[in-house]
């Protein structure tokens, strides 16, 4: 797998950015009483869904390469007297001693996954780890036209509050797509403001690669899985040729 690991070396300032977004639990959650346990979160980060899931009462194990991450998981998960088992594990080459009936992996995490080797091995590596029947559930963006040809100068994204340092953050990107390689290489600029005035500025990269829907198709089941649904968002929209993100719900072979 790629070294991706740059936006994740904060674990306390990703939850602040990002753990408030929990768009993907219903979709999840259903699919969680369907299956039953043991769940895995692959690419689990610092546990945003490993820990709602758990709080439901399912069996979880979250699994992650970012060691920082998942300590910070564990720590979270010790605060609320949840248990659930944390594995620092390449989720290409899973060394896990159970079987799943249901796996996931959210945050768009299977972009991390460059080239066709390492697609192919991180789907052969979670068929080898579901039950018979079993079930992965994982969302991807849509390479869109204007996804993909964003421009090359520093763009304005988002603005969120850091509760630690209490200062405003807004956030910029630059991008930069290479067609060949179907990967979009962002910085993700953070400045935090005083008032008017940016007092620090933080840089992170990131390297995303997008899969067009009908590769997916070709990937997935050349990998021994079948498609069940394809959605544009997790509350089961159907995807259309406008959608920002394909969900995909699929079934072991």
């Amino acid at each position: 797998m790629n070294n991706n690991l740059d936006e994740y070396n904060d674990p306390i300032s990703y939850d602040i950015e990002n753990d408030a977004y929990t768009g993907e639990l219903n979709l999840l959650t259903e699919w969680a009483i369907r299956q039953g346990g043991p769940i895995i979160d692959l690419a689990c980060g610092t546990g945003r869904m490993t820990i709602p899931l758990a709080q439901k009462g399912f069996e979880l194990i979250g699994v992650d390469l970012h060691a920082g991450m998942l300590e910070h998981a564990k720590k979270k998960a010790e605060d609320l007297n949840i248990r659930i088992e944390w594995l620092v594990q390449d989720c290409t080459v899973l060394q896990i001693e159970e079987k799943s009936p249901f796996m996931f992996m959210v945050g768009n995490s299977f972009q991390h996954f460059h080239t066709n080797e390492h697609q192919n091995l991180v789907l052969r590596s979670i068929h080898s780890h579901l039950e018979t029947d079993g079930i992965l559930v994982f969302g991807t963006r849509f390479p869109t036209a204007e996804e993909l040809l964003q421009p090359s100068t520093e763009e304005y994204w988002k603005t969120y509050i850091d509760t630690i340092e209490n200062k405003e953050v807004k956030v910029y990107t630059i991008s930069d797509y290479n067609p060949l390689e179907q990967i979009q290489h962002y910085t993700t600029i953070r400045k935090y403001m005083d008032g008017d005035n940016v007092v620090e500025e933080r840089k992170t990269n990131i390297s995303l690669r997008y899969t067009y829907p009908k590769e997916m198709e070709r990937l997935l089941f050349d990998n021994g899985l079948d498609i069940l649904h394809v959605y544009e968002d997790w509350n089961k929209s159907l995807l259309s040729k406008y959608s920002d993100e394909m969900i995909y719900v699929c079934k072991k072979r």
